[in-house]
């Protein structure tokens, strides 16, 4: 049974218990009003209705307090319950006493139906309310340990989740610190590994710049030696040189020297010759007649060499005086030139 079904069942016994509770009442008023009129004073009689009526007020008191009280699931005492059957006791000593006086026992039996219904409806609610909030209770308890224990179970699953999210953190911590270690390794190997391309370029570099400085200091040694080979080349061929000018210039002043001496020679030789050819023909005295023109012109040239006079030339070789000194003039006219050719 759930909490709707208890309400609905709870909601039916309260409008059943009032539906008697009220029907017993007005009938109690009925009943009980021409009673109280017949042994009350003329002057009294509108004070009939009071009595059942005050009767019944204590009847719907007890009848509501104790619903309260039952479905807060507590206890009156005794009073309550003195209450409740004297209420009871008197609704149906009312209801069933005018009868009983005029000894009508079915009229006895008729107006104890409504008192004892009220009576017994009372207790019965009563039980019935007790055990409606005690069944209530009992729902709502376990209610609230069904609560408790979803509670328990959501803090629990809570808690599950608190771990499970504590574990994700700490796995997510723990995946980020690898990750960030992983990270810091490939980071700190590619520096590594940077550092080391570097340290290789820079390996590479200082030995293209070595190669380029060997090849530079090759070069340059090389154009040294090269501008050394050809300062001696120049050297040797200015020295070749100054030894083939030297040479030449032995040789020219050597041929010079032999020149001049063959030409010494020669001149000698001819100097002798001439001197003799000259004192042949100065020895050889005047001729008879003229000599042929060129012996003329030996004869003269001898002459003129000797330094013999113009008129004994002419004797020596029969020309004419005249002759003669035109020749001896054209032998002074050239023999300054001959003379320089020969210097």
């Amino acid at each position: 049974m759930n909490a709707v079904q208890i309400r609905s069942a709870e909601q039916a016994l309260s409008v059943g218990t009032w539906l008697i509770v009220c029907g017993a009442m007005l009938y109690s008023v009925l009943t009980v009003t021409p009673l109280m009129r017949a042994h009350t004073a003329d002057e009294w009689d509108w004070t009939a209705p009071i009595l059942p009526i005050v009767v019944d007020a204590a009847v719907v008191i007890v009848v509501r307090l104790d619903s309260v009280l039952a479905r807060l699931g507590g206890e009156g005492g005794r009073w309550p319950v003195v209450l409740r059957w004297m209420t009871g006791i008197m609704t149906l000593a009312l209801n069933t006493a005018d009868s009983a006086l005029r000894k009508d026992l079915v009229g006895v039996a008729v107006h104890a139906v409504a008192p004892l219904l009220l009576i017994v409806t009372s207790e019965t609610g009563l039980a019935y309310r007790r055990a409606i909030t005690a069944a209530v209770n009992g729902l709502e308890e376990r209610e609230r340990a069904e609560r408790r224990r979803r509670e328990q179970e959501a803090r629990e699953r809570a808690e599950e989740a608190e771990q499970a999210e504590r574990r994700r953190a700490d796995e997510e911590e723990r995946r980020e610190r690898e990750r960030r270690e992983f990270d810091a390794k490939l980071a700190r190997e590619q520096r590594e590994h940077e550092a080391a391309l570097a340290r290789e370029q820079a390996e590479r570099e200082e030995r293209a710049a070595q190669a380029e400085r060997d090849r530079l200091a090759a070069v340059e040694r090389a154009e040294r030696e090269a501008r050394e080979r050809d300062e001696r080349e120049r050297e040797q061929q200015r020295l070749d040189r100054e030894r083939r000018e030297r040479e030449a210039a032995q040789r020219a002043e050597h041929d010079r020297r032999q020149a001049a001496e063959q030409a010494a020679r020669e001149r000698r030789e001819r100097e002798e010759r001439a001197e003799r050819e000259r004192a042949a023909l100065l020895a050889a005295g005047p001729v008879n007649g003229k000599q042929p023109e060129e012996q003329a012109r030996q004869t003269v040239a001898a002459a003129f060499a000797a330094g013999v006079p113009v008129r004994q030339a002419a004797e020596l070789c029969g020309w004419s005086v005249g002759w003669v000194s035109t020749r001896y003039q054209e032998l002074r006219d050239t023999t300054p030139a001959l003379e320089g050719a020969s210097r």
